[in-house]
Protein backbone atom coordinates (compact mmCIF):
# COMPACT_ATOMS: atom_id res chain seq x y z
CA UNK A 1 0.00 0.00 0.00
CA UNK A 2 1.23 3.25 -1.10
CA UNK A 3 2.13 5.92 1.68
CA UNK A 4 -0.27 9.47 1.33
CA UNK A 5 2.75 11.45 2.52
CA UNK A 6 5.08 9.94 -1.12
CA UNK A 7 5.04 12.65 -3.74
CA UNK A 8 4.97 11.16 -7.33
CA UNK A 9 8.06 11.39 -9.10
CA UNK A 10 10.37 11.56 -6.06
CA UNK A 11 12.28 9.02 -4.58
CA UNK A 12 9.87 7.68 -1.80
CA UNK A 13 12.75 8.17 0.74
CA UNK A 14 13.19 11.76 -0.20
CA UNK A 15 9.59 12.61 -0.33
CA UNK A 16 8.99 11.30 3.13
CA UNK A 17 12.55 13.14 4.32
CA UNK A 18 11.15 15.96 2.70
CA UNK A 19 7.51 15.33 4.08
CA UNK A 20 8.42 15.00 7.35
CA UNK A 21 10.86 18.25 7.44
CA UNK A 22 7.95 20.35 6.60
CA UNK A 23 5.33 19.06 9.39
CA UNK A 24 8.50 19.70 11.70
CA UNK A 25 9.00 23.21 10.67
CA UNK A 26 5.03 23.39 11.70
CA UNK A 27 4.93 21.66 14.46
CA UNK A 28 2.73 19.10 13.22
CA UNK A 29 4.51 16.28 14.31
CA UNK A 30 4.61 17.08 18.20
CA UNK A 31 0.92 18.17 18.15
CA UNK A 32 0.12 15.05 16.28
CA UNK A 33 1.95 13.06 18.41
CA UNK A 34 0.26 14.96 21.78
CA UNK A 35 -2.92 15.35 20.24
CA UNK A 36 -2.75 11.25 20.19
CA UNK A 37 -1.83 10.54 23.24
CA UNK A 38 -4.41 12.92 24.97
CA UNK A 39 -6.85 10.84 22.73
CA UNK A 40 -6.35 7.63 23.71
CA UNK A 41 -6.29 8.45 27.17
CA UNK A 42 -9.36 10.08 26.49
CA UNK A 43 -10.80 6.75 25.48
CA UNK A 44 -9.42 5.05 28.28
CA UNK A 45 -10.76 7.46 31.02
CA UNK A 46 -14.22 6.99 29.30
CA UNK A 47 -14.06 3.15 29.76
CA UNK A 48 -13.21 3.10 32.84
CA UNK A 49 -13.90 6.36 34.70
CA UNK A 50 -17.42 7.18 36.04
CA UNK A 51 -17.93 11.21 36.31
CA UNK A 52 -20.60 11.90 39.03
CA UNK A 53 -21.17 15.15 37.88
CA UNK A 54 -20.48 15.51 33.55
CA UNK A 55 -22.37 18.42 33.53
CA UNK A 56 -19.16 20.63 35.20
CA UNK A 57 -17.04 18.46 32.66
CA UNK A 58 -18.34 19.56 30.09
CA UNK A 59 -18.65 22.99 31.10
CA UNK A 60 -15.34 23.07 31.06
CA UNK A 61 -14.95 22.06 27.44
CA UNK A 62 -17.44 24.23 27.12
CA UNK A 63 -15.86 27.16 28.53
CA UNK A 64 -12.32 26.44 27.17
CA UNK A 65 -14.24 26.71 23.80
CA UNK A 66 -14.85 30.57 24.04
CA UNK A 67 -12.09 32.07 26.13
CA UNK A 68 -9.02 30.20 24.14
CA UNK A 69 -11.00 30.69 20.67
CA UNK A 70 -10.01 32.54 17.87
CA UNK A 71 -12.40 34.89 17.39
CA UNK A 72 -13.21 35.32 21.16
CA UNK A 73 -10.07 34.20 23.08
CA UNK A 74 -8.57 37.59 22.29
CA UNK A 75 -11.67 39.82 23.50
CA UNK A 76 -12.43 38.16 26.33
CA UNK A 77 -8.79 38.49 27.43
CA UNK A 78 -8.79 42.61 26.87
CA UNK A 79 -12.36 42.82 28.36
CA UNK A 80 -11.35 40.92 31.83
CA UNK A 81 -8.13 43.15 31.50
CA UNK A 82 -10.39 46.85 31.58
CA UNK A 83 -12.61 45.25 33.95
CA UNK A 84 -9.08 44.78 36.61
CA UNK A 85 -7.96 48.02 35.71
CA UNK A 86 -11.64 49.45 36.02
CA UNK A 87 -11.93 47.66 39.34
CA UNK A 88 -8.72 48.96 40.76
CA UNK A 89 -9.49 52.64 39.39
CA UNK A 90 -12.65 52.78 40.95
CA UNK A 91 -11.87 51.46 44.48
CA UNK A 92 -8.58 53.32 44.97
CA UNK A 93 -9.73 56.77 44.62
CA UNK A 94 -11.41 57.12 47.91
CA UNK A 95 -8.50 55.38 50.03
CA UNK A 96 -6.13 57.38 47.97
CA UNK A 97 -7.61 60.28 49.16
CA UNK A 98 -8.20 59.01 52.51
CA UNK A 99 -4.33 58.11 53.65
CA UNK A 100 -3.37 61.50 51.90
CA UNK A 101 -5.51 63.52 54.82
CA UNK A 102 -3.68 61.14 57.36
CA UNK A 103 -0.52 61.88 56.23
CA UNK A 104 -1.14 65.56 55.63
CA UNK A 105 -2.26 65.83 59.23
CA UNK A 106 0.31 64.31 60.92
CA UNK A 107 2.66 66.29 59.21
CA UNK A 108 1.03 69.34 60.63
CA UNK A 109 2.08 67.87 64.52
CA UNK A 110 5.45 67.06 62.78
CA UNK A 111 6.31 70.26 61.78
CA UNK A 112 4.96 71.78 64.91
CA UNK A 113 6.80 69.27 66.79
CA UNK A 114 10.04 70.60 65.02
CA UNK A 115 9.07 74.19 65.29
CA UNK A 116 8.60 73.31 69.32
CA UNK A 117 12.17 72.52 69.66
CA UNK A 118 13.45 75.48 67.42
CA UNK A 119 15.12 72.88 65.09
CA UNK A 120 16.67 74.35 61.82
CA UNK A 121 15.03 74.90 58.97
CA UNK A 122 17.08 72.54 56.75
CA UNK A 123 16.24 69.66 59.29
CA UNK A 124 12.76 70.48 59.02
CA UNK A 125 13.17 70.23 55.28
CA UNK A 126 15.28 67.57 54.45
CA UNK A 127 13.30 64.92 57.17
CA UNK A 128 9.74 66.63 56.92
CA UNK A 129 9.35 68.02 53.49
CA UNK A 130 11.90 65.85 52.10
CA UNK A 131 11.68 62.22 53.41
CA UNK A 132 8.06 61.86 55.19
CA UNK A 133 6.43 63.84 52.23
CA UNK A 134 8.26 62.14 49.90
CA UNK A 135 7.11 58.73 51.23
CA UNK A 136 3.62 59.33 52.28
CA UNK A 137 3.39 60.25 48.93
CA UNK A 138 4.72 56.85 47.10
CA UNK A 139 2.45 55.44 50.07
CA UNK A 140 -0.83 57.11 49.31
CA UNK A 141 -0.55 56.81 45.34
CA UNK A 142 1.02 53.10 45.42
CA UNK A 143 -1.01 51.05 48.13
CA UNK A 144 -4.39 51.61 47.70
CA UNK A 145 -4.34 50.16 43.46
CA UNK A 146 -1.82 47.43 44.74
CA UNK A 147 -4.04 46.19 47.54
CA UNK A 148 -6.30 45.81 44.57
CA UNK A 149 -4.81 45.10 41.35
CA UNK A 150 -2.82 42.08 42.93
CA UNK A 151 -5.55 40.53 44.85
CA UNK A 152 -7.66 40.39 41.46
CA UNK A 153 -5.19 39.07 39.16
CA UNK A 154 -4.54 36.16 41.75
CA UNK A 155 -7.99 35.25 42.03
CA UNK A 156 -8.26 34.97 38.06
CA UNK A 157 -4.67 32.91 38.17
CA UNK A 158 -6.08 30.42 41.30
CA UNK A 159 -9.29 30.43 38.79
CA UNK A 160 -7.04 28.64 36.12
CA UNK A 161 -7.44 31.74 33.61
CA UNK A 162 -3.89 32.81 33.41
CA UNK A 163 -3.23 29.77 31.33
CA UNK A 164 -5.47 30.43 29.07
CA UNK A 165 -3.98 33.70 28.46
CA UNK A 166 -0.50 32.18 27.26
CA UNK A 167 -2.58 29.58 25.18
CA UNK A 168 -3.93 32.46 23.34
CA UNK A 169 -0.65 35.11 23.25
CA UNK A 170 1.07 31.87 22.00
CA UNK A 171 0.31 31.95 18.39
CA UNK A 172 1.41 35.70 18.31
CA UNK A 173 4.39 35.21 20.12
CA UNK A 174 5.36 32.00 18.11
CA UNK A 175 5.07 33.83 14.97
CA UNK A 176 7.55 36.90 16.49
CA UNK A 177 9.82 34.26 17.41
CA UNK A 178 8.93 34.09 20.94
CA UNK A 179 7.96 31.57 23.18
CA UNK A 180 4.01 30.89 24.73
CA UNK A 181 5.11 31.06 28.33
CA UNK A 182 6.61 34.31 27.53
CA UNK A 183 2.48 35.60 28.31
CA UNK A 184 3.15 34.18 31.91
CA UNK A 185 6.25 36.11 32.60
CA UNK A 186 4.86 39.24 30.97
CA UNK A 187 1.46 38.79 33.44
CA UNK A 188 4.49 38.73 35.99
CA UNK A 189 5.57 42.36 35.19
CA UNK A 190 2.02 43.85 35.35
CA UNK A 191 3.22 43.82 39.10
CA UNK A 192 7.24 43.79 39.59
CA UNK A 193 9.29 43.75 36.12
CA UNK A 194 12.42 42.78 38.49
CA UNK A 195 10.04 39.59 39.97
CA UNK A 196 9.09 39.02 36.02
CA UNK A 197 12.62 38.61 35.10
CA UNK A 198 13.23 35.72 37.45
CA UNK A 199 10.46 34.20 36.33
CA UNK A 200 11.60 33.60 32.84
CA UNK A 201 14.00 30.28 34.31
CA UNK A 202 10.42 28.72 32.91
CA UNK A 203 11.60 28.94 29.48
CA UNK A 204 13.87 26.43 28.39
CA UNK A 205 15.36 27.53 25.25
CA UNK A 206 18.30 29.91 26.20
CA UNK A 207 17.05 32.03 23.16
CA UNK A 208 13.48 32.66 23.59
CA UNK A 209 14.36 33.41 27.50
CA UNK A 210 16.70 36.44 26.45
CA UNK A 211 14.20 37.33 24.41
CA UNK A 212 11.35 37.80 26.96
CA UNK A 213 14.07 39.53 29.23
CA UNK A 214 15.15 41.97 26.66
CA UNK A 215 11.40 42.71 26.11
CA UNK A 216 9.41 42.49 29.87
CA UNK A 217 10.02 45.97 30.41
CA UNK A 218 7.57 46.89 28.11
CA UNK A 219 4.80 45.91 30.49
CA UNK A 220 4.03 48.40 32.81
CA UNK A 221 4.83 47.58 35.91
CA UNK A 222 3.53 48.42 39.56
CA UNK A 223 5.69 51.52 39.72
CA UNK A 224 4.51 53.33 36.57
CA UNK A 225 0.63 52.50 37.36
CA UNK A 226 0.47 55.88 39.23
CA UNK A 227 1.76 57.72 36.46
CA UNK A 228 -0.54 56.38 33.80
CA UNK A 229 -3.44 56.29 36.12
CA UNK A 230 -2.60 59.84 37.18
CA UNK A 231 -1.74 61.47 34.03
CA UNK A 232 -4.74 59.69 31.92
CA UNK A 233 -7.52 60.96 34.80
CA UNK A 234 -6.12 64.15 34.77
CA UNK A 235 -5.93 64.90 30.51
CA UNK A 236 -7.44 62.09 28.77
CA UNK A 237 -10.24 61.81 31.00
CA UNK A 238 -10.99 65.57 31.35
CA UNK A 239 -13.84 65.29 29.14
CA UNK A 240 -15.46 63.09 31.36
CA UNK A 241 -17.88 64.95 34.13
CA UNK A 242 -19.09 62.23 36.10
CA UNK A 243 -17.14 60.14 37.82
CA UNK A 244 -18.53 56.81 36.44
CA UNK A 245 -17.26 57.95 32.98
CA UNK A 246 -14.29 59.28 34.27
CA UNK A 247 -13.05 56.30 35.06
CA UNK A 248 -14.30 53.96 32.14
CA UNK A 249 -12.28 56.66 30.42
CA UNK A 250 -8.86 56.39 32.29
CA UNK A 251 -9.40 52.25 32.22
CA UNK A 252 -9.79 52.59 28.41
CA UNK A 253 -6.46 55.13 28.16
CA UNK A 254 -4.68 52.19 30.75
CA UNK A 255 -6.09 49.28 28.21
CA UNK A 256 -4.43 51.14 25.23
CA UNK A 257 -1.14 52.17 26.84
CA UNK A 258 -1.02 48.35 27.63
CA UNK A 259 -1.70 47.14 24.02
CA UNK A 260 1.18 49.67 22.74
CA UNK A 261 3.17 48.12 25.31
CA UNK A 262 2.05 44.45 23.97
CA UNK A 263 3.02 45.54 20.61
CA UNK A 264 6.10 46.70 20.96
CA UNK A 265 7.11 43.41 22.97
CA UNK A 266 5.62 41.83 19.85
CA UNK A 267 7.55 43.70 17.29
CA UNK A 268 10.79 43.99 19.40
CA UNK A 269 10.60 39.85 19.82
CA UNK A 270 10.15 39.73 16.18
CA UNK A 271 13.52 41.97 15.13
CA UNK A 272 15.38 40.89 17.71
CA UNK A 273 14.84 36.84 16.23
CA UNK A 274 15.73 38.17 12.89
CA UNK A 275 18.84 40.04 13.97
CA UNK A 276 20.95 38.71 17.04
CA UNK A 277 18.75 36.59 18.76
CA UNK A 278 18.05 34.10 15.45
CA UNK A 279 16.21 31.02 15.68
CA UNK A 280 13.74 28.58 15.40
CA UNK A 281 11.15 29.09 18.22
CA UNK A 282 10.89 25.84 20.40
CA UNK A 283 7.27 24.51 20.21
CA UNK A 284 4.61 24.82 23.29
CA UNK A 285 2.55 22.22 24.54
CA UNK A 286 0.65 23.40 27.11
CA UNK A 287 -2.09 21.32 29.36
CA UNK A 288 -4.66 23.31 30.73
CA UNK A 289 -5.33 22.93 34.57
CA UNK A 290 -9.05 22.80 35.32
CA UNK A 291 -10.62 25.58 36.36
CA UNK A 292 -11.15 26.24 40.49
CA UNK A 293 -13.13 27.98 42.39
CA UNK A 294 -10.94 30.54 43.97
CA UNK A 295 -10.35 30.59 48.20
CA UNK A 296 -11.34 34.66 48.11
CA UNK A 297 -9.87 35.20 51.48
CA UNK A 298 -6.95 33.59 51.30
CA UNK A 299 -5.92 34.91 48.24
CA UNK A 300 -6.40 38.15 49.19
CA UNK A 301 -4.14 37.69 52.31
CA UNK A 302 -1.41 36.31 50.51
CA UNK A 303 -1.10 38.47 47.45
CA UNK A 304 -1.71 41.56 49.80
CA UNK A 305 1.50 39.70 52.03
CA UNK A 306 3.29 38.48 48.97
CA UNK A 307 3.07 40.71 47.13
CA UNK A 308 1.66 44.13 48.09
CA UNK A 309 3.73 45.12 50.84
CA UNK A 310 6.92 43.84 49.30
CA UNK A 311 6.76 45.95 46.65
CA UNK A 312 5.75 48.76 49.10
CA UNK A 313 8.69 48.41 51.11
CA UNK A 314 11.06 48.08 48.29
CA UNK A 315 9.37 51.54 46.94
CA UNK A 316 9.70 53.12 50.46
CA UNK A 317 13.35 52.07 51.11
CA UNK A 318 14.00 53.46 47.54
CA UNK A 319 11.91 56.42 47.96
CA UNK A 320 12.81 57.61 51.33
CA UNK A 321 16.80 58.77 50.22
CA UNK A 322 15.35 59.65 46.87
CA UNK A 323 12.80 62.23 48.75
CA UNK A 324 16.27 63.69 50.68
CA UNK A 325 18.27 64.08 47.51
CA UNK A 326 15.49 65.71 45.46
CA UNK A 327 14.60 68.32 48.70
CA UNK A 328 18.69 69.34 48.77
CA UNK A 329 18.88 69.91 45.19
CA UNK A 330 15.84 71.85 44.88
CA UNK A 331 17.13 74.20 47.94
CA UNK A 332 21.02 74.21 47.06
CA UNK A 333 21.40 77.39 44.98
CA UNK A 334 24.28 77.84 42.57
CA UNK A 335 24.25 81.16 40.62
CA UNK A 336 20.72 82.12 42.43
CA UNK A 337 19.05 78.85 40.92
CA UNK A 338 18.43 75.72 42.29
CA UNK A 339 20.80 73.22 41.62
CA UNK A 340 17.56 71.29 40.03
CA UNK A 341 16.55 73.86 37.82
CA UNK A 342 19.70 74.10 36.69
CA UNK A 343 19.39 70.12 35.66
CA UNK A 344 16.15 71.01 34.22
CA UNK A 345 17.01 73.81 31.65
CA UNK A 346 20.19 71.54 30.42
CA UNK A 347 17.59 68.69 29.30
CA UNK A 348 15.04 71.28 28.60
CA UNK A 349 16.37 71.44 24.52
CA UNK A 350 16.12 67.53 24.20
CA UNK A 351 12.98 67.18 25.86
CA UNK A 352 11.36 69.97 24.26
CA UNK A 353 11.87 67.64 20.83
CA UNK A 354 10.06 64.95 22.62
CA UNK A 355 6.82 67.09 23.20
CA UNK A 356 8.32 67.44 27.19
CA UNK A 357 10.37 69.26 28.96
CA UNK A 358 13.81 69.05 31.17
CA UNK A 359 12.08 68.45 34.55
CA UNK A 360 10.36 65.47 33.53
CA UNK A 361 13.18 63.99 31.79
CA UNK A 362 15.73 64.58 34.69
CA UNK A 363 12.85 63.28 36.90
CA UNK A 364 13.30 59.65 34.73
CA UNK A 365 16.84 60.53 35.43
CA UNK A 366 17.01 60.59 38.94
CA UNK A 367 13.89 57.87 39.52
CA UNK A 368 16.67 54.76 38.00
CA UNK A 369 16.44 53.07 41.41
CA UNK A 370 12.72 52.75 40.85
CA UNK A 371 9.82 54.23 38.53
CA UNK A 372 7.78 54.91 42.22
CA UNK A 373 9.58 58.03 42.48
CA UNK A 374 9.40 59.32 39.39
CA UNK A 375 6.20 61.26 39.92
CA UNK A 376 7.31 62.83 43.13
CA UNK A 377 10.92 64.11 41.77
CA UNK A 378 8.99 65.68 39.17
CA UNK A 379 6.28 67.50 41.36
CA UNK A 380 8.89 68.54 43.94
CA UNK A 381 10.63 69.99 40.75
CA UNK A 382 7.75 71.71 39.79
CA UNK A 383 7.38 73.34 43.19
CA UNK A 384 9.09 76.77 43.34
CA UNK A 385 9.93 76.00 47.03
CA UNK A 386 11.37 72.83 46.69
CA UNK A 387 8.80 70.49 48.95
CA UNK A 388 6.55 67.93 47.35
CA UNK A 389 3.38 69.39 47.02
CA UNK A 390 0.86 68.00 49.12
CA UNK A 391 -2.21 65.55 47.25
CA UNK A 392 -5.21 66.38 48.87
CA UNK A 393 -6.46 67.53 45.51
CA UNK A 394 -5.73 66.05 41.98
CA UNK A 395 -7.29 69.34 40.76
CA UNK A 396 -4.01 70.50 42.53
CA UNK A 397 -1.81 68.52 40.87
CA UNK A 398 -3.34 69.64 37.20
CA UNK A 399 -2.84 73.24 38.28
CA UNK A 400 0.88 72.61 39.05
CA UNK A 401 1.10 71.15 35.69
CA UNK A 402 -0.69 73.72 33.52
CA UNK A 403 1.26 76.27 35.41
CA UNK A 404 4.56 74.97 33.97
CA UNK A 405 2.82 74.77 30.14
CA UNK A 406 1.81 70.86 30.06
CA UNK A 407 -0.64 69.84 27.27
CA UNK A 408 -2.39 66.74 26.27
CA UNK A 409 0.52 66.48 24.39
CA UNK A 410 2.86 66.49 27.35
CA UNK A 411 0.64 64.14 29.53
CA UNK A 412 0.31 61.48 26.42
CA UNK A 413 3.72 62.01 25.71
CA UNK A 414 5.60 61.21 29.76
CA UNK A 415 2.71 58.15 29.69
CA UNK A 416 4.36 56.88 26.65
CA UNK A 417 8.03 57.83 27.76
CA UNK A 418 6.68 55.75 31.09
CA UNK A 419 5.62 53.08 29.55
CA UNK A 420 8.43 52.28 26.99
CA UNK A 421 12.00 53.75 29.11
CA UNK A 422 14.55 51.65 30.69
CA UNK A 423 14.19 49.46 33.19
CA UNK A 424 14.16 50.29 36.90
CA UNK A 425 18.01 49.98 38.82
CA UNK A 426 16.64 46.90 41.12
CA UNK A 427 15.64 45.37 37.72
CA UNK A 428 18.51 46.06 35.67
CA UNK A 429 20.41 44.10 38.48
CA UNK A 430 18.38 40.96 37.98
CA UNK A 431 18.91 40.84 34.19
CA UNK A 432 22.95 41.20 34.92
CA UNK A 433 22.50 38.16 37.21
CA UNK A 434 20.49 36.06 35.27
CA UNK A 435 22.21 36.78 31.86
CA UNK A 436 26.37 37.08 33.50
CA UNK A 437 26.23 39.43 31.02
CA UNK A 438 27.20 43.08 30.65
CA UNK A 439 26.35 43.35 27.34
CA UNK A 440 22.67 42.43 27.56
CA UNK A 441 22.12 44.36 30.79
CA UNK A 442 23.32 47.24 28.92
CA UNK A 443 21.50 46.37 25.97
CA UNK A 444 18.01 46.02 27.75
CA UNK A 445 18.58 49.41 28.92
CA UNK A 446 19.55 51.07 25.74
CA UNK A 447 17.00 49.49 23.33
CA UNK A 448 13.81 50.68 25.53
CA UNK A 449 15.34 53.87 26.14
CA UNK A 450 15.92 54.35 22.04
CA UNK A 451 12.31 53.07 20.90
CA UNK A 452 10.97 55.28 23.97
CA UNK A 453 12.88 58.63 22.26
CA UNK A 454 11.94 57.13 18.93
CA UNK A 455 8.10 57.23 19.67
CA UNK A 456 7.48 60.24 21.70
CA UNK A 457 9.98 62.57 18.65
CA UNK A 458 7.10 60.70 16.25
CA UNK A 459 4.10 62.21 18.29
CA UNK A 460 5.30 65.14 19.25
CA UNK A 461 6.37 66.18 15.34
CA UNK A 462 3.13 64.69 13.89
CA UNK A 463 1.57 66.59 16.48
CA UNK A 464 3.33 70.08 16.01
CA UNK A 465 2.82 68.83 11.86
CA UNK A 466 -0.74 68.91 12.35
CA UNK A 467 -1.37 71.80 14.27
CA UNK A 468 -2.89 69.80 17.46
CA UNK A 469 -0.77 71.40 19.85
Amino acid sequence: MESPHITKGLDPLDSLLSTAKKLADGGAIRDEIVSGIYGVSAGICGDAVTYRDKKKLNSTYKLDNIVTSKIWGFPIMLAILGIVFWITIAGANYPSSWLASFFGFIEGYLTAGFEAIHAPAWLHGVLVLGLYRGTSWVISVMLPPMMIFFPVFALLENFGYLPRVAFNMDRLFKKSGGHGKQALTMSMGFGCNAAAILSTRIIESPRERMLAILTNNFVPCNGRWPTLILLSSLFMAGAATTGALRTLTTASVLMGMVLIGIIVTLTVSWVMSKTALRGVPTHYTLELPPYRRPQIWKTILISSKDKSLNVLTRAIVVAAPAGIITWILGNLFVGGDSVLNHMAAFFDPFAHMLGMDGFIIMAFILGLPANEIVLPILLMGYMSSGAMVDIDSLGSIKDVFLSHGWTWLTALNMMLFSLLHYPCGTTLVNIYKETKSMKWAVLSAVIPLGIAIGVTFAVAQLARLFGWV
